[in-house]
C-alpha cells in the first residue's frame, strides 16, 4: 500500500427503527474502517432510521441537518479523523413526507448534502408516497486528501445522467448510499450498474447497501476500469480499498471517452 493512496470504506449494515441502535452500528463500523486506514467511510441509505414497509413513523423520526444524528456523526468523525457519508431521513416542510438525504460529515460539520433525485417508484414500490424528490442543483462535492468526491443515492444509479454531471464536476470518486431492494436479477443489476457508471465515466465508485433479507448486500468499491477492488458480500461488515488517485489519469490517457463525447446533460 503506497503512502499516496487514500483509504475508502463501504460499511454494510441493516438500519432499523432504533435510532440509537443505528448510531451504535455506525460507530462500530467507522472504528473498524478507521483501524484499516480508511479516510472516508460510506454507509447505506436511510442510515439514521428505516422501517419496512414505510409508515408515518418515517416523518416522526425525521431530523434536521443540525439534529442529533448529524451531531453524533460530527463527534465520531472528530474522534477518528475521518469523513462519514450516510443516509439521513431529513425533516421536510409538509410534515408528512420526508427528504431522502445523504450527508458528508467531518469534525467541522457537514461538508456536503445530497437529496435523492429519482425516487423508487418502480418494481412495485412507491417511495414518492413518503419522500419528496430532491431539487436539481449543482453537484454537491467535497475533497479529501486531494480527491474530489460526489454523491448520489440508490435508484439514481439507473439514470446515467446523474453520474455524468458528477464527471463534469471533476469528481474522482462517486459515493452511493443505497437500499437496493432484493428481487429477481436485482443483484445482477446492482453490480452491472455500479461497474457501468465507473467505466463510462472513468472514475471510482464506492457503494454501501443494506444486507439481505431486504437489500442485496454486495457493497463494493470499483475502479475506473470496472474492476472490483473490495467487496463485502451479504454479511454486516466493512470493506476498505486503498485507491491510487493517479489511476484516473492513467485510464483517461488510454480511454479519453469523456473528451470524445458529443453530448451534454441538460435538466428536464
Amino acid at each position: 500500500m503506497s503512502h499516496d493512496t487514500v483509504g475508502i470504506a463501504v460499511a454494510q449494515f441493516a438500519p432499523s427503527a432504533s435510532r440509537a441502535g443505528n448510531l451504535a452500528d455506525i460507530s462500530d463500523a467507522a472504528r473498524t474502517a478507521a483501524s484499516r486506514g480508511a479516510r472516508v467511510v460510506v454507509f447505506p441509505e436511510y442510515s439514521s432510521y428505516f422501517v419496512d414497509p414505510f409508515d408515518s413513523s418515517l416523518a416522526e423520526n425525521a431530523e434536521d441537518l443540525d439534529g442529533p444524528f448529524v451531531q453524533a456523526l460530527v463527534a465520531l468523525t472528530s474522534e477518528l479523523d475521518i469523513v462519514v457519508v450516510a443516509g439521513l431521513v431529513e425533516r421536510a416542510d409538509d410534515g408528512r413526507r420526508v427528504r431522502n438525504a445523504v450527508v458528508a460529515v467531518d469534525a467541522d460539520g457537514i461538508r456536503a448534502v445530497y437529496r435523492k433525485l429519482h425516487l423508487y417508484d418502480a418494481f412495485g414500490q412507491r417511495e414518492s408516497d413518503w419522500v419528496e424528490p430532491g431539487e436539481i442543483v449543482p453537484p454537491q462535492t467535497f475533497e479529501v486528501d486531494g480527491l474530489r468526491f460526489g454523491l448520489m443515492t440508490c435508484y439514481d444509479l439507473r439514470f446515467p445522467e446523474v453520474a455524468r454531471t458528477l464527471a463534469d464536476a471533476a469528481v474522482d470518486v462517486v459515493l452511493v448510499p443505497a437500499e437496493w431492494v432484493r428481487g429477481p436479477l436485482k443483484e445482477h443489476h446492482w453490480k452491472t450498474l455500479l461497474t457501468a457508471r465507473a467505466i463510462e465515466n472513468t472514475f471510482f465508485v464506492a457503494a454501501a447497501d443494506h444486507p439481505p433479507p431486504l437489500g442485496v448486500g454486495h457493497s463494493m468499491i470499483v475502479d475506473p476500469q470496472g474492476v472490483t477492488l473490495a467487496q463485502v458480500g451479504t454479511a454486516t461488515d466493512v470493506a476498505v480499498a486503498h485507491i491510487d488517485p493517479a489511476a484516473i489519469a492513467r485510464v483517461r490517457r488510454v480511454n479519453p471517452a469523456l473528451d470524445l463525447r458529443r453530448y451534454r446533460v441538460t435538466p428536464r
